[in-house]
């Protein structure tokens, strides 16, 4: 006789119901919550602050640590024994004298906002804005030097399309009510750098400027499209140009620039090229003075008046980033000098300070060794993929073998010969330091690829894959939480390890596997291997398109597809690394103890340095702008593609984050 399941747990004989499974654990469900959920609830975002998190609070420390220090350190002291040292305190001297900021007014650029008023015809157009490019400013054009993307043997000028007030070109043309109001901040903002720079401040005039900018942004190639090596390579001559982009005289352009007759330049975005040379005759000459006057304030006001500086801030700050107060006057001072990548021109400077306070030769020692175990895994990973041929793997590998470490800070630190710096000069400092380095790079337009300079400081909190098949770990990220001599190697190759195989993978994303092991743009791979990669790309680019960080705002998975791959990557080969480092030790994956315990540390220190709290409009700013998917994202969206990780955890089948192994990514 069959009894009821009522009788059945009446006589103590229970039943688990047959189509109800238990829940994951947290682990399994969401691994961010897992490792930070304790930390995101209590996390607070300093009032100066757009965010809080691991590379923040580290960058907040190491800002700090060259604060002290440069409070200790007065012009002339004894201990100011370089170049370097010598002009980063007197810069830093000039950025504090508050007083000689307001005596100054707008003296330090006064020749620049006078050569705009003198601007009276198009003719007179090239040699203006090639004289602004010299100084640092974008306006609507930036003009950099740099190894030519197809020989990086020589030096190149490139031209990139610049000069927007908005954070995106899309921003001209949204209606949405955010947009809208970055519209009108932006509109407050120019209106009182025109008023306070003694021109007309009108809503009318704001408008005109507003129109120019439009037209500039429907020429811009999008974020997305900019990712594409081969768009933003076009090499043309003064001639070419004149013939593709008519309206400017491009000649006397390039020749104001310091270039000579005939040099080839790369044009990033012909198209708007074509826009600026065609505006250089259709629009009034009185819009392009106030157009061109607003870039230069705007590129000032850091280092102008309080006025100045408060108005750019509320915009550019507050406005965008959602961030109240502005930071401390040091802070900022030393944020200004390292630029947003430390690489600023006096950004060096401020490495040379840090690494003498902060950084041993014993852990550039161990960084050193963690990077060959992950190069190791790499080629060993290269050598098992089933998707790519032989004879591509044999290239893979070579630029694998071929890639350039530059590890904590650089062999030699630089001179600056011919740069004067003045202790009571902040904004005049900065406009000579930007044409003392523009000078610099050109004088080496016709001299050989210098491959062993570094391009930031080495105080920054960053890591980068360099243009020359280079990876570049600076000191400031080589620190707890991310690098500890003092614990297990499971926490570092968790931390830093995926990090340092993340910017290695960024040579073999869906940009950087276009260059080849000498860092030239080049077509190296099958056409077969080219269409497998772009299949397993888009299938990536597509989970990351599902996730929305604000509600109806979704991450764009085509313009963070790079970092992805690169997260993705840089963690598998990571964790291959680390299991090279615990074979060393006796130590298998498959043991109970130590082993899984291990597995698991790896894991929580990988979610660890992803800990981040971000003010609701800057998330909306690094979704419209941002290369990178935000933090949280790049915990689940890399976990629940790695199995490896659902065997460290024990992640049941249909657990969020264990994708099914149909759906699951794996490129690297």
């Amino acid at each position: 006789m069959r009894l009821p399941v009522i009788a059945l747990a009446a006589a103590g004989i229970l039943l688990a119901p047959l189509a109800v499974a238990a829940p994951p654990p947290l682990a399994c469900t969401d691994f961010y919550d897992y490792v930070n959920g304790v930390w995101q609830k209590q996390a607070q975002i300093a009032p100066d602050r757009a965010r809080a998190g691991s590379f923040d609070d580290l960058r907040e420390a190491n800002t700090r640590r060259l604060a002290q220090v440069l409070s200790q350190l007065k012009p002339g002291d004894a201990a100011l024994d370089t170049p370097g040292k010598r002009l980063v305190v007197d810069y830093y001297a000039s950025g504090m004298d508050v007083a000689a900021i307001e005596r100054a007014g707008l003296a330090p650029v006064q020749p620049l906002l006078a050569a705009i008023d003198a601007l009276e015809s198009p003719g007179q157009l090239p040699a203006l804005l090639a004289r602004l490019n010299r100084a640092g400013i974008s306006a609507p054009f930036s003009a950099w030097i740099a190894p030519d993307a197809r020989d990086k043997r020589r030096y190149r000028l490139t031209l990139s399309q610049s000069g927007l007030g908005l954070p995106d070109r899309d921003d001209y043309g949204r209606d949405d009510a955010r947009t809208t109001s970055l519209r009108i901040a932006l509109d407050a903002y120019q209106s009182t750098l025109l008023l306070r720079g003694g021109v007309d401040s009108t809503a009318q005039s704001v408008a005109v400027v507003r129109a120019f900018e439009t037209k500039l942004a429907t020429a811009s190639m999008t974020r997305v499209a900019l990712r594409d090596p081969n768009a933003v390579y076009n090499p043309m001559t003064a001639q070419q140009l004149a013939q593709d982009a008519p309206g400017l005289d491009w000649a006397q352009y390039l020749r104001g620039l310091g270039l000579a007759d005939g040099a080839t330049i790369n044009v990033g975005q012909p198209e708007f090229a074509r826009t600026v040379a065609r505006l250089a005759t259709s629009e009034p000459i009185e819009t392009w003075r106030r157009y061109l006057r607003l870039r230069v304030l705007d590129a000032a006001a850091p280092r102008l008046p309080r006025a100045y500086a408060e108005a750019h801030f509320a915009y550019h700050s507050t406005a965008v980033l959602g961030v109240p107060q502005q930071p401390q006057r040091n802070k900022q001072v030393i944020e200004e000098i390292s630029g947003r990548t430390g690489s600023a021109p006096l950004a060096e400077g401020l490495g040379e300070l840090y690494v003498a306070d902060a950084f041993t030769p014993q852990a550039k020692a161990r960084a050193v060794h963690m990077v060959a175990d992950i190069k190791a895994a790499l080629r060993s990973r290269i050598e098992r993929l089933d998707w790519m041929s032989e004879s591509t793997k044999v290239r893979a590998i070579a630029k694998l073998d071929a890639l350039a470490l530059k590890i904590a800070y650089p062999d030699r630190w630089r001179t600056y010969e011919g740069l004067a710096i003045r202790p009571d000069d902040y904004a005049g400092n900065w406009l000579r330091a930007n044409e003392w380095a523009y000078a610099q790079r050109l004088a080496e337009l016709d001299a050989p690829v210098d491959r062993n300079r570094w391009f930031t400081s080495p105080h920054i909190v960053n890591a980068f894959a360099g243009g020359l098949n280079d990876i570049v770990f600076p000191a400031g990220i080589l620190q707890p939480p991310f690098f500890d001599g003092a614990r297990p190697d499971a926490a570092n190759y968790g931390a830093i390890g995926a990090v340092i195989g993340h910017e290695i993978i960024h040579h073999f994303d869906d940009r950087g596997r276009q260059f080849d092991e000498f860092g030239n743009l080049s077509q190296w791979w099958l056409e077969d291997d080219v269409t497998a990669y772009r299949a397993q790309a888009a299938k990536l680019a597509m989970q990351y398109n599902g996730y929305a960080p604000l509600p109806g705002q979704f991450i764009n998975g085509q313009q963070t597809l790079g970092e992805n791959i690169s997260d993705l990557g840089g963690l598998s080969i990571a964790h291959e690394a680390l299991q090279l480092a615990l074979a060393r030790g006796g130590v298998k994956r498959s043991d109970i103890g130590v082993g899984r315990a291990a597995e698991q540390r790896f894991f929580i220190a990988y979610a660890t340095i992803w800990r981040n709290s971000m003010r609701e409009q800057a998330m909306f700013n690094q979704l419209r702008t941002g290369v990178h998917s935000p933090p949280r994202y790049r915990v689940l969206g890399v976990l629940a593609n790695f199995e490896p990780f659902a065997r460290a955890f024990g992640c049941p089948p249909g657990s969020p984050m264990r994708r099914p192994a149909a759906e699951r990514v794996s490129i690297w």
